[in-house]
């Protein structure tokens, strides 16, 4: 067929999820959108504040590519600023809350921010950041009512700057889907924070993909356990937006708070690494509460051990395990569950579940590939290669480097750099990042494979294994280990109990009882626990 069919106004718009929320105002406007203490707020408020933001932000002279930075809490400003900073045709960089002053003044000044928004409890690192800066944002202040501070960096407050603008405000559209809508920095544990930028389409299709993968219904009320400076929260501000969800934001992560958030409020959703789920779980059983129906929680982050996975189901929560990178929006991955695996034994279901699982339905092509040849490794669930990615939800490209733009796209894939095995039915499992695999002898130990281990033993909470020089091997297996609270147990019996499960080989030649570093994620920090061996 000739199709020379016109592309025209009529039949194609740039992909954004910043249309969800002009729907979802206008079909439910009387919908609960935010939840937070006393703070109750409607889609119809919620549209207009975001407005007010876009308009206000314009007013300053900001506009398509200029960088608005925010630091705040999951507090209901952030989701506001993930709908009024792009309605200004801005880009969105959420910074992680948990930086030292250096490390934000490094992204202030890579990401060219003209704006930063800020909670006050984070001044003091901001001012001692700004010190740093050369070229200084502008200051918008949020004195958060769940957590007031007389601190201030003397900027305009937060609600006095949506005051200026108008929520009749005709905000534009991207001109183009492949316009940033967000800039999110990676970890920064191998050097300086790459900047990953993320595009309207992608965004869009990623915050869809979640919606079909967690099996979002509309009027879901999903709980702000995940930081939303976190991959954009994983693009769950547009997907719950999407569904006319509410959105119960929490300052703070604490077991008690969780669980009464999770009755009183009727939670259906929520999201994190596998230390949530712990935290959960450690919480005292009087601060525990019943659930008020059905629960899904979306887990993300290391492979959550097949106890902690058991253990959330016993609990009556169903359990959705997801798999990403910020380089691809937050989770492309995800564990498809089965009918049939519901009747197999707890433990196998255990394992089923411990798996990443199958591509998002917005990522295209996913594969573990041979990174040497490109070649698919064998569908045996026992030879290794690296994860790779290719399709509308992997990022633009890392900013101001081209370079490692051009390593991360090699062959036509995004290389993950996560090592992983296939089986038959077409499910990864990852073994190891290939910077944390252990070699001994010659011999790959994966780190996780040690780490699952110690967590079958009741009194592990939290366990993390990397390599330990050794004369004789070259690398040996060195467990750091977190008890639960009130358990006790020595380093000669924990290497006993993982003697009894793995070969000898990968049975940790020492073991470090001590709280483990960990991210704003709940991500434990390995680069720390290297320098300790």
């Amino acid at each position: 067929m000739n199709d020379d069919l016109p592309r025209v106004s009529a039949n194609h718009q740039p992909l954004t999820p910043l249309l969800f929320l002009e729907r979802t105002a206008q079909v439910f406007p009387g919908q609960p959108a935010i939840a937070y203490g006393a703070t109750r707020r409607t889609y119809r408020a919620l549209r207009d504040r975001c407005v007010r933001l876009a308009h206000a932000l314009t007013l300053l002279g900001l506009g398509r590519g200029d960088t608005v930075a925010v630091i705040l809490p999951n507090i209901p400003e952030m989701v506001e600023c993930h709908f009024g900073v792009p309605m200004a045709g801005c880009v969105l960089n959420t910074i992680n809350t948990r930086l030292d002053a250096a490390t934000i003044a490094y992204i202030l000044g890579h990401g060219e921010a003209k704006a930063l928004i800020l909670d006050r409890e984070w001044a003091p690192v901001v001012r001692a950041a700004l010190a740093q800066c050369d070229a200084k944002p502008v200051i918008i202040e949020v004195n958060d009512s769940e957590a007031p501070s007389d601190d201030t960096l003397g900027g305009t407050g937060y609600e006095d700057f949506l005051a200026t603008g108008d929520p009749a405000f005709a905000w534009p559209l991207p001109a183009d889907e492949w316009d940033a809508i967000a800039l999110n920095y990676t970890s920064g544990t191998t050097g300086k924070p790459k900047g990953v930028v993320y595009h309207h389409r992608g965004a869009q299709l990623l915050a869809m993909g979640n919606v079909v993968s967690a099996g979002l219904p509309r009027h879901a009320r999903y709980l702000w356990t995940l930081p939303m400076f976190h991959c954009n929260g994983w693009c769950f501000p547009w997907t719950v937006t999407a569904m006319a969800g509410t959105h119960v934001c929490l300052r703070a992560v604490r077991g008690p708070v969780m669980w009464s958030l999770i009755a009183e409020e009727g939670v259906t959703h929520m999201c994190g690494a596998p230390i949530i789920m712990s935290t959960l779980l450690g919480t005292e059983a009087a601060a525990q509460r019943p659930l008020p129906g059905p629960l899904t929680f979306v887990v993300a982050g290391a492979p959550p051990p097949e106890s902690v996975l058991a253990a959330m189901r016993a609990a009556g929560f169903g359990i959705l395990h997801v798999y990403g990178l910020t380089e691809c929006y937050g989770p492309s991955v995800t564990n498809e569950w089965h009918a049939a695996w519901n009747e197999l034994p707890a433990a196998q279901q255990a394992q089923l579940m411990a798996r990443q699982g199958v591509r998002y339905l917005p990522l295209e092509n996913l594969d573990v590939l041979d990174p040497a040849t490109m070649v698919p490794v064998p569908a045996d669930g026992a030879t290794m290669g690296e994860v790779m990615m290719r399709g509308n939800v992997v990022m633009k490209g890392y900013l101001k480097d081209p370079e490692a733009t051009a390593k991360a796209f090699a062959g036509g894939w995004f290389h993950t750099g996560d090592l992983a095995v296939k089986y038959p039915d077409g499910y990864i499992l990852l073994r190891d990042r290939s910077k944390d695999i252990i070699i001994s002898g010659g011999e790959n130990i994966s780190s996780f494979e040690v780490e699952a281990a110690l967590y079958r033993h009741p009194a592990v909470a939290v366990a993390a294994v990397v390599a330990q020089p050794d004369e004789k091997w070259g690398e040996v297996p060195c467990a750091f280990v977190e008890l639960k609270p009130g358990e006790a147990v020595d380093e000669a019996a924990l290497v006993a109990h993982c003697r009894g499960l793995l070969p000898g080989f990968k049975v940790p030649r020492r073991v470090v009882f001590t709280e483990l570093p960990k991210t704003s994620t709940g991500k434990i920090q390995k680069h720390e626990l290297r320098r300790l061996v």
